[in-house]
């Protein structure tokens, strides 16, 4: 190897920190599986567009953006998509290259785009040169040591703790031969030389290769591209360390691995592949802009979404039901989530004096939680926050429960150590196999019961005063537009999902609860509002709470839609009449429910059918999570009470002639709208870039390390959506939409929210979000056409909507 290893004086440091650091941030984050998350894929180009990013991923990915042009095809050939649509894209866009004419764009569907590839890596022209797999190569063996590294506690034997990713990485590669038998002498010296520090090793290799400041961001980002999930879990744990406020390299290291795989390969292969390498430095200093038939793509997919808004616009101008003034027979509150809205609707149908509402499922309340008998924090607040209280499971009376259920759950795991031990596995499968042939036909036969063991009353142990708990609960409420006319008994759902063998499990839970199930934030909410003293502060600010209404928290469970009501966390002595009429209510909505939902589940016939899934541990789509979303609207729920609108809307129950100063306006549309755009994004990147931000097959996953999962025995970690979350397996469950939002405020007071946030701006000014304004009547009335303008909704696509409504 060479005896300049340390020679990089060429190299500008600071560019190439800031080069990295702008490489790492493009790259999105990606939770573990414990506390899994939807994460917007696109999460580092929010200040670009979608054919200006589709230009950058293109680069590094050689995927597109935006589905096959013969999939937008086929909508316009069904009608789905109109020529009002296609204008109306083609004339939004600002792209150079943008068609000039509507048959200009006609004549572009004809044809198909030919297939990019990406900018080469050195592994990639040494692979072409050798015949040998090093791409295949270096991203098995950086996964095998990620997998060790990263352990999350699923090892038997976990790797050493004490040294950053780079000199873990290096204490490991300076012993694996298998680059050396592969055809790459000499690596484990190489490495063993290599700068001690991944900031010096980085440098080093840009020196090396001949990496100038124009072309490091780009080749770093491609890098970090390559190595699939790890990159993202790395970008994650940054992300969690600048939340809290402290600093991590762990993604820098994994460049710095990256690039001494690059670097060895370029010494052993420069002789073949300096010219090619070359070139491929040429196109990473340039900067990446679309071409026509990115542009043209992106004309398509925004007219897809016009498509989508018209029907939108026609459902929300139908006539309204109108509130009645009259006590409710039973008000209950359901998270945002686009499950709700299907078991909302059926429950309002149950009754006509039932009001359902909308409000972010962690409830206000940002509580890290520790379960009964777990001494883990589980954060049950957004990703976007830091939490503000702590609560626990249980007091001083469960001490005893709680200590034995801890002796329990330790002979359970040391169990589970001793079956998988390698000392002991084979010989307890020879002896105790038979032993479990009664559980494997039970599983197998979907007869396994799925119950939830409930923990104890959750309590909040963090020191509040009455005036902060006055405050909490005066600010919840006023953000649920809830401060008059209360039922008896008012019902907080979380919501959370029953499923079985599925390491996805986490996703299907409430995004707003950080991947948990949403119970502990709604039985924290409904104790803080039944307190005497708490109800006696909030009537001196105006909210007065009945004698007789109770508060009472309940899951709703999104995959079996079966409601568990928390009655024992309260004294429902009075309200007993109230609780077997809500009860017969809530069996009924969620047999109306899940009939709906069968017709969209794969090999559903009934309710039934849906309900047996939770237990079915072979089962891949238990249930669709959030598929198919596509609108936010946060309005007054009587401008959707009624309109099907097929679990498709995020709806947030909203008045804003309650909002003085337009403080909850603010709230929403920079936390429940960011959430919702997360969570809508990595459904479309999941359907449109399932190679690159996909979750892959599920009938191939392995869980590696606790956090994530692989796709055989090894490779990349695979993040985002499994590809069977977005498909029934002929056709696309999910249809890949930016989101809709659509929220009744006056213009100004948007404007003056989106002046003041940058980044929220920037969602909707490169429209990765459209948003809409609804005037009085619930109609959209308003578009936001970018640079804090704002244009009418045409009369000429309202008319067409109601043309095909009526067709």
């Amino acid at each position: 190897m060479l005896d300049t290893m340390h020679a990089n004086q060429d190299i500008d440091q600071l560019a190439m920190i800031s080069a990295a650091d702008d490489a790492a941030r493009a790259i999105p984050p990606a939770w573990p599986l414990a506390s899994s998350v939807a994460v917007n894929p696109f999460l580092g180009q929010i200040d670009r567009t979608l054919a200006s990013t589709g230009a950058l991923l293109n680069r590094a990915t050689g995927a597109s953006i935006t589905m096959p042009r013969g999939w937008y095809r086929a909508k316009i050939e069904n009608g789905e998509i109109l020529d009002v649509d296609l204008e109306a894209a083609r004339s939004a866009s600002s792209e150079a290259g943008t068609p000039a004419s509507l048959s200009e764009l006609r004549h572009a569907l004809a044809s198909d785009p030919a297939r990019q590839a990406p900018i080469p890596t050195v592994a990639d022209l040494a692979a072409d040169a050798s015949a040998i797999d090093w791409p295949g190569i270096a991203a098995e063996r950086f996964g095998v040591w990620a997998a060790g590294h990263f352990d999350a506690g699923q090892a038997l034997w976990a790797a050493p703790k004490d040294k950053n990713a780079y000199a873990a990485w290096r204490a490991i590669a300076t012993h694996d031969l298998t680059p050396e038998i592969a055809g790459l002498s000499g690596f484990a010296r190489f490495v063993a030389d290599a700068p001690e520090s991944a900031s010096d090793a980085i440098a080093y290799c840009c020196d090396r290769l001949g990496l100038s400041a124009d072309a490091m961001t780009s080749y770093f980002h491609r890098l970090l591209t390559d190595t699939g999930g790890w990159a993202q879990y790395a970008r994650y744990l940054l992300w969690q360390a600048e939340l809290a406020g402290t600093e991590d390299a762990t993604i820098l290291d994994c460049l710095a691995i990256r690039l001494i795989w690059e670097t060895a390969l370029f010494d052993r292969y420069a002789d073949s592949i300096s010219g090619p390498w070359a070139a491929a430095l040429g196109d990473h200093g340039k900067t990446p802009s679309p071409d026509t038939d990115m542009v043209v793509d992106a004309i398509l997919q925004e007219a897809h979404e016009r498509a989508f808004q018209r029907q939108l616009s026609a459902q929300l101008a139908a006539s309204s039901a109108s509130g009645t003034g009259e006590r409710p027979a039973l008000q209950m509150a359901f998270c945002i989530d686009v499950r709700s809205e299907v078991f909302r609707r059926s429950l309002e149908a149950q009754h006509s004096s039932i009001q359902t509402i909308g409000f972010a499922g962690f409830f206000g309340l940002t509580t890290a939680h520790r379960r009964f008998a777990s001494d883990e924090l589980e954060h049950r607040l957004p990703v976007l926050l830091n939490a503000g209280l702590e609560s626990r499971s249980g007091g001083p009376a469960e001490a005893d429960a709680d200590l034995s259920s801890r002796y329990t759950a330790r002979a359970i795991r040391a169990w589970g150590r001793f079956k998988l031990a390698a000392v002991s596995s084979f010989a307890f499968v020879e002896a105790s196999g038979p032993l479990y042939v009664a559980k494997l036909v039970r599983d197998a036969l979907g007869l396994s019961t799925n119950a939830k063991a409930a923990d104890p009353a959750p309590q909040i142990i963090t020191q509040q005063s009455l005036d902060d708990r006055v405050a909490a609960a005066e600010g919840i409420l006023r953000a649920m537009s809830m401060t008059g006319n209360f039922a008896r008994l008012v019902i907080l759902a979380g919501h959370g999902a029953s499923v079985t063998n599925n390491p996805h499990h986490s996703a299907l839970n409430c995004g707003a609860c950080g991947g948990y199930s949403g119970e502990v934030n709604a039985r924290l909410l409904a104790a803080l509002l039944n307190d005497a003293d708490v109800r006696q502060g909030l009537q001196a600010k105006g909210i007065a709470i009945p004698a007789d209404c109770l508060f009472l928290a309940a899951l709703h469970d999104t995959t079996t839609d079966q409601i568990t009501l928390y009655d024992q966390d309260q004294d429902t002595a009075d309200h007993e009449d109230d609780l077997a009429e809500t009860r017969i209510w809530l069996a009924a909505a969620g047999a109306r429910a899940r009939t709906e939902r069968a017709l969209r589940l794969p090999r559903a016939d009934d309710a039934q059918d849906v309900q047996a899934r939770s237990s079915d541990w072979s089962e891949v789509r238990p249930e669709w999570g959030l598929a198919g979303c596509s609108a936010f609207i946060a309005a007054p729920r009587q401008r959707s009470t009624g309109k099907d609108l097929a679990g498709r809307a995020f709806l947030h129950d909203y008045d804003w002639q309650q909002d003085t100063g337009f403080g909850v306006l603010e709230l929403i549309l920079t936390a429940p709208v960011v959430v919702a755009s997360w969570i809508s994004l990595q459904y479309y990147g999941s359907t449109v870039m399932p190679e690159q931000f996909g979750g892959g097959n599920k009938l191939l996953h392995n869980v590696v390390g606790g956090i994530g999962v692989v796709e055989g025995n090894g490779g990349p970690l695979r993040a985002g959506l499994p590809w069977q979350s977005v498909n029934d397996g002929t056709d696309y469950a999910h249809d890949p939409l930016r989101l809709s939002v659509c929220l009744e405020a006056p213009r100004e007071a948007i404007t003056a929210i989106l002046e003041k946030h940058d980044n929220v701006r920037a969602l909707f000014d490169n429209r990765w979000l459209h948003l809409f304004a609804l005037d009085e009547t619930g109609r959209m009335a308003w578009r936001y056409a970018g640079a804090l303008d704002w244009e009418p909704v045409s009369g000429d696509q309202s008319q067409a909507a109601k043309r095909k409504a009526a067709v």
